[in-house]
């Protein structure tokens, strides 16, 4: 090597350094507590990205076994204010197959998560060898703060990850989010739910799904395997899920119908065995491309699905409780979904994801509406005060273990009053402290939170478990800047649903909007057209704000902090009204 070439080695390595000495690398297997996602049995294999426990390979096929160790599903969620993400990672089989590309087999997929709740999807450059390297630049910041924002990763659908790091610059942010705590959908399949053909991770149903309904979705599909097999379910039975989906009937269809009948009646009796309350979901073969034209596929996948309904009709008759069916017609796949006779496009996957979500809102009580704020919708407004979905993670596990008699739902007017869980900022302590406290009250406000916000909290888990005498909803104040009264009523009658659902033996008293500084008289209108619109759920408005009002109708400056917020004289006026 002449002189000319070594000094410029030297030189591109005196370059390099710097570059990597600039990334700091983190890897979610050496958390101290599992960060894995839509991951069953955490405690066993919550420092590895497969998706079956160790003691699963003597008990169940060779071929559900080995597929066990794809990742399909999985997803890692972390906080950061990085301009600038990389994820490397290596991986065990080939990245592509004929009929799916390396990024659907192989590749990741980010997604953010921004303070008003709504996702984001990341477009970076990626490059496949021994080490497999996506990288995401020019990352803009959120409009509210500094703190960036909540990433979803999600992982290979058809490969094995050995190992995965991810790199943010030295200078920034970096937080990996624990894994959920609330009941998942666990979903039993084949292929298709593994992810046969997505295009990337986030376009497999089940993780269209998981976006959708912004709870967990655990994927236990297995490409040619998904038998509804006694010791598959076993291992799902084992799984504290909030509904099951048994979504085999793809890889039965050379089943003779009867045993394709004997099988769902028993899988259904073995869960239900189990766990005897929660949901199980049947579905149909969505049906292949050319069945309108190919008389053997029609009739393979009319028999399985024939076989079907009269398993479920069999199981009603018994008297099997919390049983639903996804029907055929309700899937509605279209014939150009498939990238062959029934593997699906991303179009297909969308279709999919959005019959099951439909179907299991009904199942689940979570209705959505046509406004904003009858939406449900997650928010990060406010971090440097509070990481809103810590507060909602402490709150499910105060009331697991300490389940309240009162409850009190509502914006920053309530979070920052005092009380448990414990805020940064307490503008009322001695009052709360005074009546609160001794009434049983637990503290269920969160700072920014609008209708849908409280909405998301209440399909989340917030009022499930115990049983509470009395919930105060205070809500409305933060959605007077963007939506209209209307809006704002139809909202409130909304979530008022939904907490009644879930609470039918409480006591539910509905607090006015508090008047604020220069806008008293909407507020007031508001307050009316609240009241009225209640009325029809059983239910009364109870208005706390009249003695925050000066005779003039403008409010008593002295009562607040900053014409929005109450001081502690402020609290001490409303709060004998709210505890009566």
């Amino acid at each position: 090597m002449n002189r000319v070439s070594v000094c410029c080695l030297c030189w591109v390595w005196a370059c390099t350094i710097p570059l990597f000495a600039q990334t700091k690398w983190f890897n979610p297997l050496k958390e101290e507590v599992s960060v894995i996602q839509n991951q069953g049995f955490p405690e066993e294999i919550g420092k590895s990205f497969v998706r079956l426990p160790d003691r699963a390979k003597e008990k169940v096929r060779p071929e559900v076994w080995n597929l066990s160790r794809n990742s399909s599903g999985l997803s890692i969620h972390f906080y950061s204010n990085a301009p600038q993400i990389t994820v490397r990672y290596g991986v065990t089989s080939r990245f592509a197959m004929n009929h799916m590309p390396a990024t659907g087999v192989s590749g990741v997929d980010l997604y953010a998560i921004n303070s008003e709740g709504e996702w984001l999807n990341l477009t970076g450059e990626y490059r496949f060898g021994d080490t497999i390297t996506y990288k995401y630049d020019y990352i803009d910041k959120d409009a509210y703060h500094q703190a960036g924002y909540e990433y979803r990763l999600y992982l290979p659908l058809y490969n094995t990850v050995k190992w995965l790091e991810i790199g943010v610059p030295e200078e920034a942010s970096f937080e990996f989010i624990p894994r959920r705590q609330e009941a998942p959908v666990v979903v039993y399949g084949t292929s298709i739910a593994q992810g046969g053909c997505a295009s990337r991770p986030a376009m497999v149903w089940t993780n269209i799904l998981e976006r959708r309904l912004d709870r967990p979705v655990i994927n236990l599909g297995f490409s040619g395997n998904g038998r509804l097999e006694k010791s598959v379910l076993d291992f799902i039975g084992e799984i504290d899920a909030c509904l099951y989906v048994l979504d085999c009937y793809p890889n039965l269809i050379y089943t003779d119908k009867e045993e394709v009948f004997r099988l769902t009646v028993d899988a259904v009796r073995q869960l239900r065995a189990t766990r005897p309350t929660v949901p199980i979901l049947i579905c149909d073969h969505a049906g292949y491309t050319d069945a309108r034209v190919n008389a053997v596929r029609d009739t393979l996948q009319d028999r399985v699905n024939e076989a079907g309904n009269e398993a479920f009709s069999q199981l009603k008759k018994e008297g099997v409780d919390e049983l639903y069916y996804l029907s055929f017609d309700e899937i509605g796949m279209p014939a150009d979904a498939r990238v062959d006779y029934v593997h699906l496009t991303d179009l297909g996957m969308t279709v999919q994801a959005e019959s099951y979500e439909k179907k299991i809102r009904e199942i689940l009580h979570e209705p959505i509406g046509q406004t904003v704020t009858t939406r449900p919708v997650s928010q990060r407004r406010e971090p440097q005060m509070y990481e809103w979905k810590k507060r909602h993670d402490e709150i499910l596990r105060l009331n697991e273990s300490d389940p309240p008699k009162r409850v009190i739902l509502g914006n920053s007017i309530v979070n920052y009053w005092g009380g448990t869980p414990v805020a940064k900022a307490q503008n009322g302590p001695k009052s709360w402290k005074k009546y609160m406290e001794p009434a049983g009250f637990r503290n269920l406000g969160y700072g920014w939170d609008r209708i849908e916000n409280l909405l998301w909290r209440v399909y989340h888990g917030e009022l499930d478990g115990y049983q509470a005498q009395e919930v105060v909803v205070k809500i409305g104040t933060n959605n007077l800047d963007r939506d209209d009264d209307e809006e704002i009523v139809r909202g409130i009658v909304f979530l008022l649903k939904a907490i009644q659902q879930r609470q039918p033996g409480a006591r539910i008293k509905v607090l006015g909007i508090l008047p604020r500084r220069d806008r008293e008289s909407r507020v007031a209108g508001l307050n009316r057209a609240i009241a009225e619109a209640i009325a029809p759920l059983g239910l009364s408005l109870t208005d706390v704000g009249d003695p925050l009002l000066k005779e003039d109708g403008k409010i008593d400056e002295s009562c607040f902090s900053d014409g929005l917020h109450p001081n502690e004289k402020g609290y001490g006026k409303i709060v004998k009204k709210i505890i009566q």
